[in-house]
């Protein structure tokens, strides 16, 4: 039986050839997110859940440094190997950059220590933040596959409440047309009852606006909001996308996203939720652990 995530990353690369070097990223991070083993990374659920708060903060993680290091370079490998001029900017990252600190550093959405980084690495930032923002996707997902049935149906925040990420596009499901969000990075959704502004909480109709693109019809719309500036892609659907689906979902309705820039729309930047964790380095031969946290 043909992969439908993997017939639609070939489908997407015979649409846009240019995109090339990126969905070769892009497929490694599919894979890998499939991969059972980053399981035996995720931390215990809390005892008690704060509202507001993602499950995954303050969450100390069970982590080995050689599996995480061959996937780390895996990553920047099929990056820099693209032939694209940023991306071989990377060549080195992959061998000297320390794996927990990038690890955290992306899992927390930290601009500002991955542009360090990529400046001590000797590597393009803008690449190098890109690919780096792809680390702790495969670990996200599996907390999404042991966790979603644990997310309170009474989540109302815009952020996601696995990861605290901004939502990266709305589904309008079935005939009931029930409205849910969709996490781009752990790939989790949450079910939202109204029609609101996930990044500032706008729900006066004058202030919210909806755009259709002049191709496309009315299942794939850009919703926006006139107080923050902020905007949602929005794909009225029978139902949920697959998790392995939701990047490339995302990655596909870029067309939206430069609509909605072209009228001054943006998403912020970061994380809706701010949230810490702790590593903890597990060795894989003795199973002891090693406090790690920085």
């Amino acid at each position: 039986m043909t992969d439908p995530v993997a017939a639609g990353l070939d489908d997407l690369a015979r649409q846009r050839p240019e995109w090339g070097p990126w969905l070769a990223v892009v497929r490694a991070v599919v894979e890998e997110a499939a991969d059972a083993k980053w399981d035996a990374c995720v931390p215990d659920l809390p005892a008690t859940r704060e509202n507001k708060v993602p499950l995954l903060a303050g969450a100390t993680i069970p982590l080995e440094k050689k599996p995480l290091a061959r996937w780390m370079e895996r990553l920047v490998r099929t990056a820099f190997k693209s032939g694209t001029a940023k991306m071989a900017t990377l060549e080195t990252a992959a061998g000297e950059a320390d794996v927990f600190s990038l690890f955290k550093a992306s899992l927390c959405q930290d601009g500002a220590a991955l542009g360090n980084a990529a400046l001590r690495l000797g590597a393009d930032p803008e690449a190098f933040q890109a690919v780096a923002s792809q680390v702790p996707i495969p670990f996200l997902h599996a907390c999404n596959r042991q966790w979603s049935r644990a997310v309170p149906e009474s989540w109302m925040e815009g952020y996601c409440p696995i990861c605290g990420a901004w939502p990266a596009f709305a589904e309008v499901r079935g005939i009931e047309r029930s409205r849910y969000y969709r996490c781009g990075r752990c790939a989790g959704e949450w079910q939202f009852h109204e029609l609101v502004c996930p990044y500032c909480g706008m729900n006066d109709h004058e202030q919210l606006v909806r755009m259709v693109p002049e191709k496309g019809g009315t299942t794939r719309v850009i919703e926006a909001c006139k107080r923050c500036m902020g905007y949602i892609k929005t794909f009225t659907t029978l139902q949920g996308s697959p998790a392995g689906r939701v990047i490339l979902d995302d990655l596909a309705s870029v067309d939206l996203d430069m609509a909605a820039l072209e009228q001054g729309y943006l998403r912020p930047p970061g994380a809706g939720y701010t949230i810490d964790v702790a590593l903890l380095e597990k060795s894989g031969a003795d199973d002891k652990f090693f406090s790690w946290r920085r």
